[in-house]
């Protein structure tokens, strides 16, 4: 039993490991406030606000409860128990010749037996209705923080790596799970063990008492010390252990590129690097363990060795059974490894209050800069007339303006080119359409409706767009389509796949419309990427459309099919199109040109051709012939 304090060293787990992600310094420059690690103390307000996840399962919990207490009850009640077996032994040597009245052992046996029973069936009640209720509470947590995750603006996902956030729903989750299905029913059963241990003890013998209350303490200040260090070292360890991983993962990720660069030594140093430090962090701990774990046990058995010698002298003066010894012991070993429980429970729990933190910070995360009307204006049949009134941005994590006094007005169905250098502010002032972002000044307005006055949700169900790079979910050709309109009925998919030049191609796949597509549509080109993204947008039916460079990577064949399909998309709605190959953009109603986030010209393509200036001049750099290349 006394290596059940020792057990403390297992216990200083750090969740960090779990966690896949590295410490990263977030665009504003500081490391990423809601979402770092912590290791905190035991904050009682998480645990208050963990246990009200409980509430729909507190008929379950109740009876696990109970089933606890009266499992822990049938644990105290074993050694009395085992001490009337000893005394119904030796009672007889006591001045009645052997072979006589073995009624007293054969009832204490029987209580042995059935106490040994009850406590089987409390404690298998009690793991059954804990495990459904900790299963039941991370379902829960799950569905909150992946609920609340979709929410939140393209800010917070921008400034924190995808395994940082996803790591929330699973590591973290876990960890609650096992506070929640195993820590509490320990908490529970150990306090009570302890607490009626020491009662019976004292009841047992008050001056054994006394000789185990002075070794006691000793053993928990060893405990106390050793632990807090263990737990320090431990979760250096594991988040040395979670740089690693999250470099792998990024190089696994992008192992192309790894490898077109020929990069693997340089990732495998890196890796090798961390791994080291973790392991050299991993020695100090065994060397922690080394010392503490064979210490408590000493300290322990020289315990056990000073109850033997003073109770049994306490026997021979007949001021204590052997019984009494025996069950004395026996609490004693009780009353020890819940000590030990005690300290493991709270790294434990420490633990998985920390993670209970990360997910509620990520439940407390606020989008304070894109703030829901409280009475939203009616959206519903918008013209699809946008304007640009004044409009200023600079992105929250820096200073410089990306977008300065914008003013635009575009007229419904008209489509509109958004060209300019890198960096003029083009995709920034696409982002501001959607509200991913709102403006630092003035307004963007909806048939004349401030977009802060609409609802989120109404507003980007008008709202289609188009990406440069094509992102499609890891399901079927039809599931990715679908996901433009879910309660679409399966021809419109059909006529929506038509429309966009994706039914040719899909016809001649093996299983048509049910071909799983592979992670991000790796199993396609990227032209047929791009259509199922244009058959998507057809089938939302957006009165506004968002086209980023839609046709940028695709060789001339395919960029044909794709326009033709852009082309039945753009028809009779408000359109930008994000240009940086100006061959793109000739057909477009007006032309805004962008250069440092100001609009410095406007016009169709012709007269801007012929006014000169900055468009004039990217035009002619694109177009004018070139000077052959020399072989050498």
């Amino acid at each position: 039993m006394w290596r059940d304090v020792a057990a403390i060293a297992q216990h200083s787990r750090a969740v960090s490991f779990l966690l896949g992600a590295r410490r990263q310094k977030s665009p504003g420059g500081g490391v990423g406030t809601s979402m770092g690690r912590l290791h905190p103390r035991l904050p009682t307000g998480e645990a208050r606000r963990l246990l009200g996840y409980t509430r729909p399962y507190r008929l379950q919990l109740g009876l696990a409860i109970v089933s606890t207490l009266l499992g822990s009850l049938m644990g105290l009640a074993f050694p009395r128990v085992v001490g009337q077996l000893v005394d119904a032994v030796f009672a007889p040597l006591g001045g009645q010749a052997p072979g006589g009245d073995t009624s007293g052992l054969d009832h204490a046996v029987v209580l042995l037996i059935g106490v040994a029973v009850l406590q089987a069936l409390f404690t298998a009640l009690e793991t059954y209705l804990l495990a459904v209720v900790g299963e039941g509470v991370v379902a829960d947590v799950r569905r909150a923080v992946y609920s609340h995750l979709l929410g939140l603006p393209v800010r917070f996902f921008e400034s924190r790596k995808t395994g940082e956030i996803t790591s929330r729903l699973t590591a973290d989750a876990a960890m609650v799970q096992s506070s929640v299905s195993s820590s509490l029913a320990q908490l529970l059963s150990t306090g009570l063990t302890l607490l009626g241990g020491l009662a019976l003890l004292v009841a047992t013998s008050w001056k054994l008492s006394l000789v185990m209350l002075a070794v006691i303490p000793l053993v928990v200040l060893l405990a106390t010390f050793f632990g807090r260090r263990m737990h320090r070292v431990s979760a250096a360890v594991q988040d040395r252990l979670a740089d690693a991983n999250a470099g792998a993962s990024e190089a696994i990720s992008g192992i192309r590129v790894v490898q077109s660069f020929v990069a693997e030594d340089l990732e495998r140093a890196r890796y090798a690097a961390l791994i080291q430090s973790a392991f050299q962090l991993a020695k100090r701990r065994a060397w922690l363990r080394t010392a503490f774990g064979p210490g408590v046990i000493m300290l322990g058995f020289l315990a056990v060795t000073l109850v033997l010698w003073v109770g049994g002298r306490l026997v021979l003066t007949g001021e204590l059974s052997a019984g009494g010894l025996v069950s004395f012991l026996l609490y004693t070993f009780a009353v020890a490894g819940a000590l030990g429980q005690f300290a493991g429970l709270y790294s434990t729990l420490q633990e998985a209050l920390g993670a209970s933190s990360r997910l509620f910070s990520v439940l407390d995360e606020q989008a304070t800069d894109l703030v829901q009307p409280a009475v939203p204006v009616a959206l519903a049949a918008p013209r699809g007339a946008v304007r640009l009134d004044g409009v200023w941005f600079h992105y929250p994590d820096r200073q410089t303006d990306v977008l300065q006094d914008v003013s635009l007005e575009v007229a419904p169905g008209e489509v509109v080119a958004l060209v300019g250098p890198s960096g003029a502010g083009k995709s920034t002032l696409a982002s501001l359409l959607p509200r991913f972002y709102d403006p630092t000044a003035g307004r963007l307005l909806l048939d004349g409706t401030d977009l802060r006055a609409l609802d989120l949700y109404d507003l980007r169900r008008q709202i289609g767009i188009v990406p440069q790079e094509t992102h499609l979910f890891s399901g079927t050709v039809e599931e990715n389509i679908r996901y433009g309109r879910p309660d679409a009925s399966i021809e419109e998919v059909y006529q929506a796949a038509r429309d966009a030049n994706v039914d040719t191609f899909v016809r001649g796949l093996e299983a048509g419309y049910a071909t799983l597509v592979g992670e991000r549509g790796v199993k396609l080109s990227g032209g047929q990427r791009q259509r199922i993204a244009i058959a998507r947008a057809l089938l939302k039916d957006p009165r506004i459309l968002i086209m980023d460079e839609a046709t940028s990577s695709l060789d001339s064949e395919t960029e044909w099919l794709v326009q033709e399909a852009l082309r039945r998309l753009m028809r009779g709605r408000t359109t930008f199109v994000i240009a940086h190959r100006l061959s793109t953009v000739r057909g477009a109603d007006r032309v805004v040109v962008l250069d440092r986030g100001r609009l410095v010209q406007s016009g169709d393509h012709a007269t801007l051709l012929a006014e000169g200036g900055l468009y004039a001049r990217l035009y002619e750099r694109q177009f004018s012939d070139l000077a052959p290349l020399k072989m050498v």
